[in-house]
């Protein structure tokens, strides 16, 4: 458990290229009055080196992932490969947060350990509720020491 977790703000890193995209995932946080710190990377070397403190403007862990699959330079499972090989970063929860509903993207994803695929057309008009089920689920459990 993360010392003082319960009174920590858990940081959001949301990595995705589309515009749209993160703006909506951005407003339906606002909407349901989640006041979680948000950091936008727009591909999967962008949010490493986020995760690697590579860009001193950025918030400490703890992070709680939500990833798009499809993105240039690095894709979201190329990024969560990436994590999984790092001992410093493998522990870090994900969510996939994608437009795919290719059978060999969920697979792939479940594979490196994901806390779950959500395609976000099937959220719809559901979105908001996806969000605030996001927000109890990282006020509830207990996440994992990060160095």
């Amino acid at each position: 458990m993360i010392t003082g977790q319960k009174s920590m703000p858990i940081n959001i890193l949301l990595v995705e290229d589309d515009n749209g995209d993160a703006k909506a995932v951005i407003r339906a946080f606002k909407r349901a009055q989640i006041a979680n710190p948000i950091v936008r990377a727009r591909d999967g070397r962008e949010a490493l080196e986020i995760l690697h403190k590579e860009r001193p403007d950025m918030p400490e862990a703890p992070f709680i992932c939500l990833v798009d699959v499809n993105m240039p330079r690095m894709n979201g499972h190329e990024f969560v490969a990436a994590l999984r090989a790092d001992p410093d970063l493998r522990k870090l929860v994900v969510f996939m947060l994608t437009t795919s509903k290719m059978r060999d993207d969920v697979d792939h994803a479940y594979d490196n350990n994901v806390a779950g695929y959500i395609v976000k057309e099937s959220a719809g008009a559901d979105f908001l509720d996806l969000i605030g089920t996001l927000n109890a689920y990282w006020r509830l459990v207990e996440l994992p020491d990060m160095p």
